[in-house]
């Protein structure tokens, strides 16, 4: 495999998306951005009043990494699964079939994409969230790392989605009714210390629970699940999914049909 060919196409592809990215930001920056601010207004603001502290904190500050995390899960996804999709739709994902591009670098290259444009969400939504409260990181080292691992999670998602989707509205469903129930019922607005325990139980069979709860100890210090055992979940389903990719994308399903 000729290396610097691939670290060139591999640099191609994240320059692709990232201008794909800038180029319709009205669609791809500004939506999640207005969606999160009425998030912390409705939920922080006028609902938070009433719930007062969770935790030991203000509800709006409980809330906040939750949110954040959701918006970078949420664009990291829908970024791979649409840009990927498109590339099968417009048939010039061909041009990189029988380019010498290995297989793992068209999905690298895709999933950076995704997690440039989660963090660059995530990283917006930051900035809005400290306008309607204070957060002060107290474990830099993970919310960095918890919050790259988690992108690109849902970024291999997305690239699996995109590969099976064999029409627009296939790349909508798993958004719709796997994936906004999962973020949803993932802590992002309590913690699972105030459901029964039959339900706490079933909360910790949702990965997403173990990202918002690591991403949510790395900023205010506080978490419902072992912060070792959210690393081992989300560093097994990085492996998972890409080695899910690169099976897919070996045997050409939805691709060369």
């Amino acid at each position: 495999m000729n290396i610097s060919l691939n670290w060139v196409g591999l640099k191609t592809i994240v320059r692709k998306e990232v201008v794909r990215v800038l180029r319709i930001w009205v669609q791809t920056i500004v939506p999640p951005a207005i969606t999160m601010t009425l998030y912390f207004i409705i939920f922080g603001n006028l609902i938070g009043r009433r719930i007062g502290v969770m935790d030991g904190f203000d509800y709006m500050q409980y809330i906040a990494p939750g949110l954040i995390m959701m918006a970078v899960i949420t664009n990291s996804y829908g970024n791979v699964v649409s840009s990927f999709f498109g590339a099968k739709f417009g048939r010039h994902v061909e041009e990189m079939l029988v380019s010498p591009l290995s297989n793992a670098t068209i999905i690298l290259g895709h999933v950076a994409g995704g997690v440039i444009r989660g963090l660059l969400v995530g990283s917006l939504v930051t900035l809005i969230a400290l306008g309607f409260t204070s957060l002060k990181v107290e474990h830099p080292l993970i919310t960095l790392s918890m919050v790259l691992l988690a992108s690109v999670v849902f970024a291999l998602a997305g690239f699996i989605n995109a590969m099976f989707a064999r029409k627009f509205d296939d790349i909508s469903i798993i958004p719709t009714f796997v994936l906004t129930p999962l973020t949803y019922l993932g802590g992002v607005f309590y913690s699972i210390s105030l459901l029964p325990e039959f339900w706490q139980k079933v909360s910790l069979a949702n990965p997403i629970l173990y990202m918002v709860n690591a991403f949510r100890y790395g900023i205010l210090g506080t978490s419902d699940i072992s912060i070792g055992n959210a690393y081992l979940l989300v560093l097994f389903f990085v492996v998972l999914l890409f080695s899910a990719c690169m099976l897919l994308m070996n045997r050409g399903v939805g691709i060369r049909e």
